[in-house]
Formats: structure tokens, C-alpha cells, sequence
């Protein structure tokens, strides 16, 4: 049989774009930012290539500004490489090949091991090079958000400080806006140490959050079940304090527990010792998670085998009965052989 010939009508307006970023980075990056990535492409494919970040941001409806921005998120990401002229002007871009640097997750639940080596990426030691700090200080925009955090926290920032904000800006990938919240979130909150303003930032790194709108829904998702939680415990008309945030971040993040198995342990501390007890509902919490609680009816069972091995127990053994007066050495008196001392006097 003769070979035939095959062949396929051009592809006239085609932008093609990598499996590997639609699965792999697209997920983690900001909307704006692939927008960005993708007007780019598309200018890519034109003839002559031609790109300017005016005619995008006019394109885009944003500013010159949130496209430098965007820019320099995919050069961190390692999809492109920027080069600037003596006056720090962008003057070439090149995109680089995508590559498999950000694997994909798993479909369903994360497995335990692969949700233990993103937390130990995203705790400190938080640094960045000495390279890095030197580029970022060069950074307008870098520096601006160093200025807002000084006005927020009401101090100079110390090299420590400007240290996690950049770790926040370039290795946490957070949008400036995000990073501005970020700050604005905690100083709400009378939470001015940079130690707290990290543990959120890595939190939210963690359930990639990636736009302010993502962060306050978050946080007021947490506001509320913090107060809940203090309410079940009698504690009212007033905020909780970082080591209470503490047993509740773990109680709910580490443990895993829901809210109404968290509140049932609060109401069990307050009928058993007659007041709030972070320390006691912690008690309790970590015995239900070693039984495998997992739903507010589990806890029924293991209420029922507790009472039933109460009542199998024998009774303890009464002793003598003790109070104030047996507590004294009994004397025993003859008064016979006093009555007779008296007589022979």
C-alpha cells in the first residue's frame, strides 16, 4: 500500500502554553501575575516580538507598575530572566524553558509526609543570601513595602526585620499587597513582633494564600472560631492572648479537631474544675486523639467504657474516721486510782 500524505491547516492565532506551568505553577501564583505571563506569551508569538509594559498595563487594565511586579515573581519563579539599562529601566526580557521544579500535587488528600516537608521548608531558619538582600535593596517597590512596615510597626526596623520581610517578599513568594495586610492584620491585633508577624505569613504560605481577599476570609474564618472557643470556655469581652492563640492553632491545625469537639472539651473543663483551663482542655484533647477521635460521636463510646469500668472498680476500703480531735494521741486515764490519791491525802 502507498504512504499517503497527512497534513494539518496552520494553526493562525495560537498561543501554546506548557502543561507544566498550567499544572505546576499556575496554581501558586497570583491571577494578575499569569495574566501577565500570558499577554507576555502571546507577545512572544508575534512578528516581530514586541513587548512593553505601558501597552500591557493598558491592555490589562492595571499599572506599569503591577506589571514590573509581575515580572519579577516569574524571574524569582525561574521562567524568564530581566535585564535593566543604567538608569534601572527594563530593556529585555527572555523566557526560559518551563521546567518540573514545583511538583504537582497529589489528587485527594495530601499525604502526611509530603504536608511535613512543606512545613519544615516554610520555618525558620527564614533567610535570604546576602545576593538576594543586595538585589531587594535595589527594588523600589522592595523598599516602599520597608517604609509601610516602619509606619505600621511605629520603629525602625531592625536588620533582623527587614531580613523576614524579604524572606516574606522573595522565598514566600507574598504579593506586596499581601505583605502590607500581613503587617496591617497583626498591628490590628496589638501584635507587633516580628516572630508573630512570621508565624502568620508562614501559615499562610502554607494554605497558599495568595491575595488579600484569600487572607481576610482566612482570618476571619479564625477570628470567629477563636472566639467561640473562648466563649465555651466563659471566656468573654475580650481578645485572646498569643499563648491561648497557641493551644488553639494546635488543637485545630495539629490535632486536627473540629470545632464542636473542641467546644464539647471546653464545657467538660468548666463542669469538672469550675473554670477555664487551656492547659486541661489540652488534657483532654490529646487523650481523645490517642483513643482516634474523630467526630463528636466517637466520644460517646469511649464516655460508656469509661462508666462501665468505673463500676466494675471496688469501692475503697473505708478507714477509721479522721478529724481534729482523733488526730490527737487518745490518753486513757484511771481516775479510780486518782480517787484513792485524794482520799489517802
Amino acid at each position: 500500500m502507498n504512504e499517503i500524505s497527512i497534513w494539518a491547516d496552520p494553526a493562525n492565532g495560537v498561543t501554546v502554553l506548557s502543561n507544566l506551568f498550567i499544572e505546576q505553577y499556575m496554581p501558586r501564583a497570583n491571577g494578575e501575575f499569569v495574566k501577565v505571563y500570558l499577554y507576555l506569551l502571546r507577545s512572544l508569538s508575534k512578528a516581530p516580538p514586541s513587548f512593553g509594559p505601558a501597552k500591557a498595563a493598558d491592555a490589562l487594565d492595571c499599572t506599569e507598575k503591577d506589571i514590573l511586579r509581575a515580572l519579577k515573581y516569574w524571574e524569582r519563579e525561574g521562567l524568564l530572566t530581566l535585564s535593566f539599562d543604567e538608569g534601572s529601566k527594563l530593556s529585555g526580557i527572555r523566557l526560559l524553558p518551563v521546567k518540573e521544579n514545583h511538583p504537582a500535587p497529589e489528587q485527594g488528600k495530601q499525604k502526611p509526609e509530603a504536608a511535613s516537608s512543606r512545613r519544615a521548608e516554610l520555618t525558620p531558619p527564614a533567610t535570604v543570601t546576602a545576593d538576594e538582600k543586595k538585589r531587594l535593596m535595589q527594588d523600589e517597590e522592595f523598599c516602599q513595602l520597608l517604609f509601610i512596615a516602619e509606619q505600621y510597626l511605629g520603629r525602625t526596623l531592625s536588620p533582623t526585620d527587614s531580613e523576614k520581610i524579604a524572606y516574606f517578599y522573595e522565598r514566600l513568594h507574598l504579593s506586596f499587597e499581601l505583605i502590607e495586610y500581613l503587617i496591617e492584620y497583626c498591628v490590628s491585633r496589638e501584635k507587633r513582633s516580628i516572630r508573630y508577624i512570621e508565624s502568620i505569613a508562614l501559615s499562610w504560605a502554607q494554605k497558599g494564600i495568595k491575595t488579600v481577599e484569600e487572607a481576610k476570609k482566612e482570618a476571619s474564618m479564625y477570628q470567629k472560631s477563636y472566639f467561640t472557643i473562648l466563649k465555651a470556655l466563659g471566656i468573654q469581652n475580650r481578645s485572646p492572648v498569643e499563648s491561648e492563640v497557641a493551644f488553639m492553632n494546635t488543637w485545630e491545625k495539629e490535632y486536627g479537631f473540629t470545632l464542636d469537639i473542641i467546644t464539647e472539651a471546653c464545657s467538660r473543663t468548666v463542669l469538672q474544675i469550675g473554670q477555664p483551663s487551656f492547659q486541661y482542655v489540652d488534657r483532654i484533647l490529646q487523650d481523645w486523639k490517642k483513643k482516634g477521635v474523630h467526630h463528636l460521636a466517637d466520644i460517646a463510646p469511649l464516655d460508656a467504657a469509661h462508666k462501665k469500668k468505673a463500676s466494675r472498680e471496688p469501692a475503697p476500703a473505708k478507714t477509721g474516721a479522721t478529724n481534729r480531735f482523733n488526730n490527737f494521741h487518745q490518753r486513757n486515764y484511771d481516775f479510780d486510782e486518782y480517787e484513792r490519791q485524794l482520799l489517802n491525802r
